[in-house]
Order: structure tokens, then C-alpha cells, then sequence
């Protein structure tokens, strides 16, 4: 026999949000939650959470390190490892377990912890049983993209799926495969612990979606504690008794480069779970890469199918899939017809300096609008010399005409909280950057470099003549 439900939900990411908010209307829907991993979703069970608690140590490592600036002589040694990686994953796995009974105990929900696979119309297989739905939510994540190079199976590699799960003993040498942001923050974690850390990246620069001026400050500032190769194509794996050796390729002299590993890091970006879902077998099309296809108000090809966060392998943020679950929600459920915009979506790396961009890159806005770019260093104002930073910096992007803000880069301290101005005003009706013209900042705050960079406009390239790191 077929169960029937009146919405299936694959993941238990940010597709719980439209569940609770369901559950607390009233709605009697009764639900299926199918998920194939730890309750909790990628962010909490193996990803932002637990990799943010990680860096944290790095961070704090990284300043008393660097105290003798201030004239403090400090003499540490790092955190045991186990006891670091331990507690960062009991707390995962608290919450999860919570999520999880949670879950189990709901009279409206079954959760079924396995694998679904579509079979037919709107009909999913759970581990030999098959249930039908109404409305299906496709928020399906992604899994590492696992590059298929002679040797992988031969060597222990970690990715972001076991890293916090399995790893208790600090790498005397670690090779990363990836410089994205999994890759930077995780190398840069290990190489603060005490790990001596090389970075291998295929492409010309770490961060290749930054602005190229802000990719190159951040790997000058990285390469004082890890070992950071560009132009670096990992080409074989090999076991050499207790040894790992990772071959890589220099792209520019074609020469092989070996490199030993006591563990090694993939982190050459994410894959679809399409093989797993089979979404095809219901009508859902998806990409050459089994990403799933969605229109602007987040349907799929299929009447009642819906599809968010990672599961359309677009700017995998939570944030995004936060945002995205709100607006399936009003579609889906209330009946509206609100469309997803994606230009003034934000992100950040957790390194020490962080790094924070929103909206396009200068390269682009010049294709599209003619504009002004402004820019400010740290050092330029009293909290940044207080600090005693210097060669971070903010830069802006506005239309010349409208002054509405097109985007904006910032490497430095606090980034991420920086830049939050900035994106709120950019959701802000015409996005002007008029009220940071006309508002306070108070002074002596870090806010300052924010203001600045908005007061110090240059024509587009120009800014380079004015601004050295």
C-alpha cells in the first residue's frame, strides 16, 4: 500500500521552516521528512556551525600570536586537538538529536531516515515503501564534488561530510584540494592548530568568484601560515606504506610537484543528489549536472514541486536557502506569486581577515551601468589605526547616475558584520546609498571604513592610482 501525504519534505535543512511555520497555523497536513543523513541539515551537521566554532580557535590563535604588535609578550600553546574536534562535535550532535526526537515524536510528521527516490508521479520509495505527496519540497542539499583522480580510493581523504566527525588527531601535514571557502577555512584552522598546510588550486587565484585584488590580499595574508599553490592540478594519489603522497600538476611548467599528507582535504566544490533523488522520474527536469531546474517563483517543471537552497546548485549559502524557504512558503501554501531576486545576495569567509561581498563585481557593473567606484583602507580611520591593520579595505559599487549601490567587496576584520549596512540598504526600494550619506556613524567605530569608501569615488579603475595594499 501507498501512503498518502499531503507534502513531502526531502532534507531536514530549511525546508523545516516552512513545516514549523505550517504546524503553528494549524494546518492538520500531515508530513513526510526524508532525510538520508545526521537531522539538522548540511549547516548545522556539517558545515557553517561547526566550522565557524572551529574557526573561532583559529581566530583567537591567530591574535595572541600576533600580540607582540601591541608590545604584549605572550607565550601559549594550542588547544589539544581531540579535546577541540570533540567538542565542537558533541554540541552538533546534541542538537541534532534534539531536531531528530523531535521530528520522531510529532503526531503530524513521519520521518523516515533514508534514502528517497522518486519511482513515478509525485510517488517516492523510503527504504522499500512507497509514499505519495501532494506538494513536495525539494530541499535536497548537495554532497562534495569528489574529483575521480588514479589513487582516490587508495588514500583516507576527508571532506566536509566526515572532517568533524572523524578527524581526532592533529595532521602533521595536511594537503587541501580546493582554495574555495571550505578549503580556506578549514586549511586555515588546521595551520593555526599547529598543522603545516598546503593549498592546491587548479584555477589562477584562491576565491575566484572575489574581486581579484581582494583574492590576492587574502592569499599574501594566508601564505605567513599555509603554503598556498595556484595553477596546481592534483593528477594522482598514492600510498607509500603509512605515506600519502597527492601529485600535482603545475599548470603553467607542466612539472609534477609530490607532496606527502598525513591527511588530506577535498574541497573541490559540491555535487547534486540527484543521482540519489531521481527527480527525473516525476517530471522534474534538472541540469547536465542533475542541478534542478526552477522558474523564477521557485517551481520546478512539475505542478506541486518545488525546489530550494543547495538542491538548484546556486549560491549555496544558508542564508539563501532561508530566504528561499520563505518565499516557497508564500507561493506554495498561501498562494502567491513572489519572486526570488538574487542581486544583493551576501556571503562571507571566516578566515582572519575575513572577507564579505554582495551584489556584482566591478568587472561586471561596467558591462551593465556606468559607475563610480569608491574604495577606503582600515588604516584610514582611528578605530582601523587603533587596531593597527592596514592594507584591508572596503570598496563600493554605485550607479552614477542613481547612486543606488551595485555592489560592494571587503577584506579586514568584521567583514561580515560590516557589510550588513550595505546589503540592508540594497533591499531598500531604489537601494541608495543616499542614507549613508545623510546618517551618523559613530566615532571612533570600525563602521567609519563603510562610510568612507562611500565618500571616496573614483572612476572605475581608477581607484588603483589612490588605493595601495
Amino acid at each position: 500500500m501507498t501512503k498518502h501525504y499531503d507534502v513531502i519534505v526531502f532534507g531536514t535543512g530549511s525546508a523545516m521552516n516552512i513545516v514549523s511555520e505550517l504546524i503553528n497555523e494549524g494546518q492538520g497536513y500531515r508530513y513526510a521528512v526524508i532525510e538520508n543523513d545526521m537531522v539538522g541539515g548540511i549547516c548545522l551537521t556539517r558545515g557553517c556551525i561547526p566550522s565557524k566554532m572551529l574557526i573561532e580557535v583559529a581566530r583567537n590563535i591567530r591574535r595572541i600570536r600576533e600580540a607582540d604588535k601591541f608590545g604584549i609578550n605572550v607565550s601559549y600553546s594550542p588547544p589539544d586537538f581531540a579535546w577541540t574536534m570533540e567538542r565542537v562535535w558533541k554540541r552538533i550532535y546534541k542538537e541534532s538529536k534534539e531536531i531528530e526526537h523531535s521530528l520522531k515524536h510529532h503526531p503530524l510528521i513521519d520521518l523516515y531516515q533514508t534514502n528517497g527516490t522518486f519511482v513515478g508521479d509525485y510517488t517516492v520509495d523510503v527504504g522499500g515503501r512507497e509514499i505519495e505527496g501532494e506538494i513536495v519540497l525539494l530541499c535536497t542539499g548537495s554532497k562534495p564534488a569528489v574529483p575521480r583522480v588514479p589513487g582516490i580510493d587508495e588514500v583516507k581523504y576527508y571532506t566536509n561530510d566526515n572532517f568533524f566527525r572523524e578527524l581526532r588527531k592533529l595532521p602533521r601535514k595536511t594537503v587541501v584540494i580546493g582554495g574555495g571557502f571550505v578549503g580556506l577555512e578549514l586549511g586555515f584552522f588546521l595551520a593555526m592548530m599547529g598543522s603545516q598546510v598546503t593549498i592546491l588550486q587548479r584555477g589562477e587565484r584562491i576565491l575566484k568568484e572575489e574581486e581579484p585584488e581582494v583574492s590576492e590580499l587574502l592569499q599574501r595574508d594566508l601564505s605567513r601560515y599555509m603554503e598556498i599553490k595556484t595553477r596546481h592540478e592534483v593528477v594522482e594519489f598514492r600510498k607509500n606504506g603509512d605515506r600519502q603522497i597527492v601529485v600535482a600538476e603545475n599548470k603553467l611548467t607542466g612539472e609534477n610537484v609530490e607532496l606527502e599528507a598525513d591527511a588530506i582535504l577535498v574541497a573541490s566544490g559540491r555535487a547534486s543528489n540527484s543521482d540519489i533523488t531521481r527527480p527525473e522520474k516525476t517530471g522534474v527536469k534538472t541540469d547536465e549536472k542533475g542541478w534542478i531546474m526552477v522558474d523564477e517563483y521557485l517551481k520546478t517543471s512539475k505542478e506541486g514541486i518545488w525546489a530550494f537552497g543547495d538542491a538548484t546548485g546556486k549560491q549555496m549559502y544558508k542564508h539563501k536557502a532561508n530566504y528561499e524557504s520563505i518565499i516557497v512558503y508564500r507561493n506554495a501554501f498561501k498562494g502567491e506569486e513572489v519572486k526570488a531576486r538574487y542581486d544583493a545576495v551576501p556571503h562571507a569567509v571566516f578566515t582572519e581577515p575575513e572577507v564579505a561581498s554582495v551584489g556584482l563585481r566591478e568587472e561586471e557593473a561596467m558591462k551593465k551601468y556606468d559607475i563610480l567606484v569608491g574604495i577606503a583602507g582600515y588604516e584610514e580611520t582611528a578605530k582601523g589605526e587603533a587596531m593597527m591593520v592596514s592594507d584591508y579595505f572596503v570598496k563600493v559599487i554605485l550607479d552614477r547616475e542613481t547612486f543606488r549601490i551595485l555592489g560592494a567587496h571587503i577584506i579586514g576584520p568584521e567583514a561580515s558584520i560590516l557589510i550588513q549596512e550595505i546589503v540592508n540598504l540594497m533591499y531598500t526600494p531604489d537601494g541608495s546609498a543616499e542614507p549613508i550619506y545623510n546618517g551618523m556613524h559613530i566615532h571612533p567605530a570600525l563602521s567609519e571604513v563603510v562610510e568612507r569608501a562611500f565618500f571616496h569615488l573614483h572612476e572605475p579603475g581608477e581607484w588603483k592610482k589612490h588605493h595601495h595594499h
